[in-house]
């Protein structure tokens, strides 16, 4: 990640205003923030935190009640700088009755892409997004899942510097989520700048390197997310295979030393990591059941299982 500053906010304030003028709704209030060349960057909240309206005053789409925001360090106003932006609503909006060629062609024209280069980017963005066997279809028969992944090709036709992605796995399976989120990674890798907004927490802890929290139109924290994960009061120590004897000498270690035990358990596993396992495990061996393991059976079980058998 690079110290350049791709993205800065300072007082960036939204007051929405009914009919008459009256201020309605306050949907952001003083944020400041900023982004860095090359970072994916998460702005995380519930539905009606702010993340779109911020998204929106980003691109020029709204303008601000109060303060500024800076994309490569020009005023948002400047539509120019749009050229180097790539842009997914949280609503796609597609010709419904244009396939997925005729969309990302229509798209390109607008960015005066060559024909030559037009075409070539075309056919990757179809592969890299999944749908190259949907690709003559028209957008109308397409799941929302399908018209996500579509409207993120679209986003990156014109090969941007910034992304801005608005909810971008909604609509997704945990198997496209997945995907979408390792193109996310890869679009970093090509030293991309990616701001995506959410509220499914597992997403953006995924991928994300800082994410900024907002809760009613207000910044409530910013960081790594690996420093807002890491609980500082507790220590937390993994081993294999241990005996209870050992167990219980660690409990008597950390009471003579004044520390509270919380819990010795075994860890888990996420549910989105356990479904992935699971599909790819059955491509690979196709009809292969997994039965879940049962409690060994006891003494008696099996002097019964014994007398039978005799």
């Amino acid at each position: 990640m690079s110290s350049e500053v791709i993205i800065e906010t300072r007082n960036l304030t939204k007051v929405y205003r009914d009919f008459w003028g009256r201020p309605k709704v306050q949907a952001l209030k003083a944020l400041d923030l900023q982004v860095h060349r090359g970072e994916i960057f998460g702005l995380l909240g519930p539905n009606g935190s702010g993340k779109t309206t911020t998204i929106k005053l980003l691109l020029g789409l709204l303008f601000p009640t109060e303060g500024e925001a800076r994309i490569f360090n020009e005023p948002t106003s400047n539509v120019s700088k749009n050229e180097r932006i790539g842009y997914l609503p949280e609503e796609t909006y597609l010709y419904k009755f244009l396939n997925a060629e005729e969309t990302l062609q229509f798209y390109g024209r607008l960015f005066k892409m060559p024909a030559s280069e037009r075409n070539k980017r075309v056919g990757q963005l179809i592969d890299m997004v999944g749908l190259t066997a949907a690709k003559h279809r028209q957008l109308r028969e397409y799941s929302k899942g399908m018209q996500r992944r579509i409207g993120l090709a679209q986003a990156l036709i014109n090969n941007p510097e910034l992304i801005l992605l608005d909810e971008p796995t909604s609509g997704l399976d945990p198997i496209g989520t997945a995907e979408i989120k390792e193109l996310i990674r890869e679009l970093r890798e090509q030293g991309k700048t990616v701001v995506l907004s959410g509220h499914l927490l597992a997403d953006m802890q995924d991928i994300c390197d800082r994410i900024a929290i907002l809760h009613r139109g207000e910044l409530k924290e910013l960081g790594k997310v690996t420093d807002l994960l890491t609980v500082q009061d507790v220590t937390q120590i993994k081993a294999r295979n241990l005996a209870p004897e050992a167990l219980q000498e660690i409990r008597e270690l950390i009471a003579r030393h004044g520390g509270e035990q919380i819990t010795i358990d075994h860890p888990t596993t996420t549910l989105e990591e356990l479904f992935l396992r699971i599909v790819r495990e059955s491509e690979l061996h196709p009809g292969r059941r997994k039965v879940a393991a049962t409690a060994a059976p006891t003494a008696a079980e099996l002097a019964e299982a014994a007398a039978k058998s005799s």
